[in-house]
């Protein structure tokens, strides 16, 4: 017969391998919970205790998880995953305006292909050429500044 502590370790293993096929964060929160209420077993703890402290465990951690998901998604309001330079290596490098369509829209060379940009305001006083650099991406088309 197993152990009550082998029992939540299992618990706890079966939730990381089921996140780790999944990519569900709350489960590897919930399996935090299951190896707390191991620990309380091997201490020695009642099975009420065990089930207490891994419910308590496991809820206190997948909702500090959601507060914070919650405050990182709200300062990249506006921004998009494309606009956010930890995840976008593209932002801050250069690229060179020959001439600019009437559109306000010009063609560059980046990464040796040819990209559509656009200015980072539609002022079209500012279409100048030259150097520019990238400061977002949306979609497939290049935002750039002038340098």
């Amino acid at each position: 017969m197993l152990s009550a502590s082998t029992i939540w370790w299992l618990l706890s293993g079966g939730l990381v391998a089921i996140e780790l096929m999944t990519g569900t964060f709350y489960l590897l929160m919930l399996a935090i919970g299951a190896a707390a209420g191991a620990l309380v077993a091997l201490a020695g703890g009642d099975h009420s205790s065990q089930i207490s402290v891994a419910a308590i465990v496991g809820a206190l951690t997948s909702t500090l998880w959601h507060f914070k998901k919650k405050r990182s998604a709200k300062s990249d309001v506006g921004l998009g995953v494309q606009n956010v330079p930890d995840l976008s290596l593209d932002l801050g490098q250069p690229v060179m305006v020959d001439h600019w369509h009437e559109n306000g829209s010009t063609q560059v060379m980046y990464r040796g292909a040819f990209w559509t940009a656009r200015l980072n305001n539609t002022d079209s006083a500012n279409l100048v050429t030259g150097p520019h650099r990238i400061v977002a991406m949306q979609g497939n088309i290049i935002i750039i500044e002038k340098v």
